[in-house]
């Protein structure tokens, strides 16, 4: 059998390589994937977008010598020629319904008849006008006039900034003029390259996932900008241990309540907490500690706000014209369409933008298999069946296909993941062997089932002891992230401290069991914030985590265990290099079901190898017989029971001798105490 032909991702062209007539052909096919280098607004005569005044199909820009004279100030230009030299802001924007287009902002005192668009002679769905008097800075919007006289104000698909506030503070929630090319001094080449050299897959990945608003406030309750968060949060996550963070959505949002997944300005980061260039630090400052940002992003839908794309020229645009296609009910939202190309062009160059001006190294996409089945939280009679009567929908397959092969393509180093909920096969095979080509997938039936099973009462336990082998099953089917994620603590799920039964005590035993095993598992880890010190009650992004738990005992002791177990991790190369493989991990017992313990082992590429036993019930057993591969004896690395982590100090032996005497299929064993609510890491030595 022959092999199927690999498709090569799309050379993507960096800045300044493409004409406005490229980028006009590559737009409407769907592959122009740096669209924003054309479209939006963009400073001319300064450091540029991929423009030059040959490419910049202006007319009646002011010039600077010769030619014309320019237009009066305060005015937008729409008649003459090309320029030598240009000044102004170009303004671009794609919609091709709208009967007029105009740019307002306070360089034309907000009046839609001071400068009116005009459409591209060569492409009628794009139009364009060049504001002299606008610079970086300046605040706009556009006014779309549709068919039947009627006017919205619009945001700018493409804003790279927008206004900070909104209607509650008297702003208007306005895009800002903001150069995107404007140099800045980045000190992560030696981290990049790296990054782009590292196998993920056999390398540890231990992800802080963040709110950056309720991470942690000010006094009076605002918010840390992005640079007082890199001098807080960056070396706390260092010192914590992680390798990662991962942002939720930092695009700019107007509902605070969304946590930022109702975006309404893609290329803008919030000015919640500052501006681009702060944003640009922050990276930069994570990069130079050794921590890579991996960014949500959300490309399944966006919210109906009129500011916003929703009806953009007063149509549906970048949403689906199929009524029976177009919302997510559940969430009040629409959904793109993907089977435009133009919004195709939208969402790639999206990704591409904040790889190529935030040097970010992730995208973990949201809600994927809302994209993936076209009767997605749909009844009967609410959705339409594909082409072949199914309901997958082909386009959006395709989308993430194209997506990734093309990000993963231009971007060695750069992580795709998806959070996909469902059995959907080859989430994370490439797209030549029809995978949808992400580097990662969250494990949901993980997640799930070992939820379940450590918020079962101890003594039923035993009916679920299936919960927490089962996975093992499936372990290698993808390449797979733990997730415990910011939707597990909230809407009445308790926080992670809290799902544990029993008393006080007993909730912080057994979280520490949990850490144990989730990070002994196959597969990359992923956790929310305040999970590391026992956060008690569940998220609000209204508020700061309460940090003040740290001001007890269980809290420190809680937070140090956390932070031993993640350097642990990363150090241990057995915990991570064979997450892709089944050689890494082995049953020693996974049938104990009427004592609740799990006995297994981990193996690195080189054989080293780490035990692991687990006590989930509310016994000690104060000497237990462990089956073990031939060895002189097993040193204790981790130990939740210790005093210094919060538990009783009971195990006070740090090696343990291997003994004759067949146990689990062993011709030999060793014996150690395991007190209730417990789990041990011992390190085979010998």
């Amino acid at each position: 059998m022959s092999a199927k032909k690999k498709s090569k991702p799309a050379s993507a062209p960096r800045a300044g390589a493409q004409s406005i007539a490229e980028h006009r052909f590559l737009f409407h096919k769907g592959r122009d994937y740096r669209a924003y280098e054309f479209l939006g607004a963009h400073i001319l005569g300064g450091s540029g977008v991929g423009l030059t005044p040959e490419d910049v199909n202006v007319r009646g820009a002011e010039t600077v010598p010769g030619g014309e004279q320019p237009s009066p100030a305060g005015t937008g230009t729409s008649a003459g020629t090309r320029r030598d030299r240009l000044s102004g802001v170009v303004f671009r924007v794609w919609a091709p319904r709208a009967a007029a287009v105009a740019l307002v902002g306070g360089f034309n005192n907000w009046d839609p008849s001071a400068s009116p668009m005009q459409r591209l002679e060569e492409d009628d769905s794009i139009w364009e006008v060049v504001q002299t008097n606008a610079g970086e800075g300046d605040l706009y919007k556009y006014v779309i006039t549709d068919d039947h006289g009627k006017q919205v104000y619009k945001a700018d698909p493409y804003a790279f900034s927008a206004e900070a506030g909104g209607p509650e503070d008297g702003h208007m929630r306005a895009s800002v003029i903001w150069d995107p090319c404007k140099p800045f001094r980045w000190n992560d080449l030696a981290w990049r390259k790296r990054r782009d050299s590292c196998n993920p897959y056999r390398s540890p990945m231990n992800i802080y996932e963040c709110h950056l608003g309720s991470w942690r406030r000010k006094e009076d309750g605002s918010f840390y900008s992005y640079r007082e968060l890199a001098a807080r949060l960056i070396p706390y996550v260092k010192r914590m241990g992680y390798t990662h963070m991962e942002l939720l959505p930092i695009m700019e949002y107007p509902y605070e309540g969304s946590w930022g997944y109702q975006i309404t300005g893609y290329y803008a980061v919030t000015s919640r907490y500052g501006t681009p260039e702060d944003f640009r630090y922050f990276v930069n400052k994570a990069h130079e500690a050794g921590i890579g940002v991996i960014l949500d992003w959300v490309p399944a839908h966006f919210p109906r706000d009129e500011h916003g794309l929703a009806a953009f020229d007063g149509y549906p645009l970048y949403e689906d014209s199929d009524p029976l296609k177009r919302e997510h009910k559940g969430w009040g939202t629409l959904a793109f369409d993907f089977g435009r190309p133009e919004v195709i062009s939208f969402l790639i160059s999206n990704a591409f933008f904040y790889c190529d001006v935030y040097h970010i190294d992730g995208l973990r996409v949201d809600a994927v298999a809302a994209m993936l089945y076209l009767d997605y939280d749909r009844g009967d009679g609410e959705w339409r069946p594909n082409r072949y009567g199914g309901n997958k929908n082909l386009e959006a397959i395709a989308f993430l296909q194209n997506m990734n092969r093309d990000v993963l393509g231009n971007y060695p180093g750069v992580l795709t993941i998806a959070e996909e909920s469902t059995a959907w096969p080859s989430v994370t095979k490439p797209p030549s062997v029809d995978g949808l080509g992400f580097n990662f997938k969250w494990n949901m039936g993980w997640m799930n089932d070992a939820l379940q099973y450590f918020q079962t009462d101890p003594l039923w336990r035993g009916g679920s002891h299936n919960k927490l082998t089962f996975s093992i099953t499936y372990a290698y089917s993808e390449n797979f992230i733990l997730p415990i994620s910011h939707d597990e603590v909230v809407h009445g799920k308790k926080s992670l401290l809290d799902k544990m039964p029993g008393e006080y005590e007993d909730k912080f035993a057994q979280l520490r069991v949990f850490y144990t095993y989730m990070f002994t598992h196959p597969g990359k880890k992923l956790t929310f914030m305040g999970a590391e010190f026992g956060q008690f009650i569940e998220w609000n992004e209204e508020r700061e985590l309460d940090w003040l738990l740290l001001d007890y005992e269980k809290h420190r002791k809680l937070q140090s265990f956390v932070r031993e177990l993640n350097h642990y991790y990363t150090d241990t190369d057995a915990l991570w290099e064979t997450d892709d493989t089944f050689d890494g991990f082995r049953w020693i017992d996974a049938d104990n079901a009427d004592d609740n313990v799990f006995t297994y082992m981990r193996f690195s590429r080189k054989q080293k190898a780490v035990l692991i036993a687990l006590n989930l019930s509310g016994k000690d057993f104060p000497e237990f017989d462990i089956g073990v591969p031939a060895a002189s004896a097993y040193r204790r690395a981790i130990d939740t029971d210790m005093k210094r982590s919060g538990g009783t100090g009971s195990r006070r032996k740090t090696v343990y001798h291997v003994v004759d005497g067949g146990c689990n299929g062993y011709a030999q064993h060793i014996t150690i105490p395991l007190p209730k609510f417990s789990a041990i890491i011992l390190e085979k030595e010998g």
